[in-house]
């Protein structure tokens, strides 16, 4: 894998509420990295409303990656479960992990109306896949399945803060569940962990929105955040011997990379 090795997650290139507008503007983000590495999210799969402009903005994607002269890596997330790539990914000898972030939940996305109005049909899936309680794959196959057989009916009408609020509020259920994941992300992340990598000390994800870093039962959660009203996207960047995490900015319609705000280093020079 070329170094260093840049982390982003949550595009959801082409939703309405997505804050890319034009997949230029991530052409900073791109440039000198090694490899790039698309934490799931990054179309819109299962979107009727988006589908063909999140394809094209994907295909624009592909292009200023293959013109900046980086590999890339997408991870499948909840949104583009089909996606030709893996469901994780590991880094440092298995200390660094990186997955999109729907397994970490037995439900997945407990916001979703869908999945509130669907508990018995997640279980159903669960037994399904009766292996998933301890087998990786399986436990990723069936956050597949839920996106899948689960997927958005409603989608949002505007990307305002005002709009997205009211989005989120309703109904009443969905705004708890979404505060509750928000606050406990860490303690998933870190039971995903002791279930299936224990030995892993970072756990790199998305999905929740909420960019934060909680450590928790001696593993370090980050949470990239999103591209999307009215969350605000991290980096994470990987060298080969330290990882760091830092901010992104909008600028004359361009992203761009803020100083590290936490840094860590996992192999230190003797």
């Amino acid at each position: 894998m070329k170094l260093p090795v840049r982390i982003l997650s949550d595009l959801h290139l082409g939703h309405r509420a997505s804050r890319i507008s034009d997949v230029e503007s991530l052409r900073p983000l791109l440039q000198g990295i090694g490899t790039v590495v698309f934490n799931g999210d990054t179309w819109e799969e299962l979107a009727k409303p988006w589908r063909e402009k999140s394809a094209t903005m994907l295909a624009d994607l592909q292009r200023i990656i293959s013109e900046e002269g980086c590999d890339a890596i997408f991870l499948r997330g909840n949104h583009d479960p089909g996606f030709d790539g893996p469901g994780h990914l590991t880094l440092a000898e298995g200390r660094i992990v990186i997955t999109h972030g729907d397994a970490l939940i037995r439900n997945s996305s407990p916001w979703k109306r869908e999945i509130l109005a669907g508990g018995d049909f997640v279980e159903q899936i669960w037994s399904e896949h009766p292996g998933a309680e301890t087998d990786l794959d399986c436990r990723l196959e069936v956050a597949r399945e839920i996106a899948n057989r689960l997927s958005s009916l409603h989608h949002p009408d505007g990307r305002s803060l005002v709009a997205r609020i009211l989005d989120a509020a309703f109904p009443p259920r969905r705004a708890l569940a979404i505060l509750s994941a928000w606050i406990r992300q860490g303690k998933h992340g870190a039971r995903f962990c002791e279930t299936y990598f224990p030995k892993a000390e970072f756990l790199v994800i998305g999905h929740f929105h909420c960019a934060a870093i909680r450590q928790t039962a001696g593993k370090t959660v980050i949470n990239t955040g999103a591209f999307v009203v009215p969350g605000s996207p991290r980096w994470v960047d990987w060298d080969g011997e330290s990882l760091s995490v830092g901010g992104i900015r909008e600028k004359h319609g361009s992203c761009y990379q803020e100083k590290v705000s936490s840094h860590w280093n996992l192999f230190r020079k003797t």
